[in-house]
């Protein structure tokens, strides 16, 4: 019998989620304007740099996973 996890974020890199928000909310603006964080909004934001940040800082990690949470149910009920 094979364990499946109910939880959307089992299994899902980092990389992955950011980078499907990106594209749900088309780059960088759209983005740091649901999540004000300096490593969406500042100068240049990068893959690489907002990654670097987010695996050292729990909060912001979290408001990340919950907004990519949100973006699944969103997704969702435009399917229904």
């Amino acid at each position: 019998m094979e364990n499946t996890s109910k939880d959307p974020l089992h299994g899902k890199r980092l990389d992955a989620i950011l980078e499907e928000l990106l594209e749900y909310y088309k780059g960088y603006g759209e983005l740091g304007k649901q999540i004000n964080i300096k490593c969406f909004t500042g100068e240049n934001p990068s893959v690489s740099s907002s990654l670097k940040f987010l695996r050292k800082t729990p909060w912001a990690r979290a408001k990340v996973e919950s907004l990519y949470l949100y973006v699944l149910r969103q997704k969702k009920k435009q399917n229904l």
